[in-house]
């Protein structure tokens, strides 16, 4: 839970995801994402570009390294996150990341097929009985339930 530091950004992926391992075996994924927003002002159009450094921990790091490519259009929500460190040359540094709760594929240009994958205890805290197979999600599986 963010408790009010919750965001979503939509748009394309800058770079490949990086799949790395931290000493202790957790696995952790980081790619860019750039935003367009294109207006119009004075009669002249414009054009301002935002990037975003996203960070994906544990399965869902696994799941975009294996599935996300430079160019994919994505919807990323998560927390916001302060990152300091300290340059070769002592001086401080620190940027602003996202700290990926989920990551999709947008769909408003694209289609794209999802594959479960079978959940089973893992470095991330979530457990269940592996499924035999993946199955195809139902037609009615985003509508909601009543």
């Amino acid at each position: 839970m963010s408790f009010g530091n919750e965001v979503t950004v939509v748009g394309n992926i800058t770079r490949d995801p990086e799949l790395r391992y931290t000493p202790s075996g957790a696995s952790v994924a980081s790619f860019g994402v750039a935003w367009n927003r294109k207006y119009t002002k004075d009669g002249q159009d414009h054009e301002q570009v935002s990037f975003f450094d996203v960070t994906c921990w544990a399965t869902l790091g696994e799941n975009c390294a294996a599935s996300l490519r430079k160019g994919s259009r994505v919807v990323v929500t998560g927390r916001l996150e302060q990152q300091s460190w300290e340059s070769p040359s002592g001086e401080k540094r620190s940027k602003i990341v996202i700290v990926a709760d989920d990551v999709g594929p947008s769909l408003r240009w694209a289609t794209a097929e999802v594959t479960g994958n079978p959940r089973t205890g893992g470095s991330d805290g979530f457990s269940a009985a592996p499924k035999a197979a993946p199955q195809a999600a139902p037609a009615n599986y985003d509508q909601e339930p009543f």
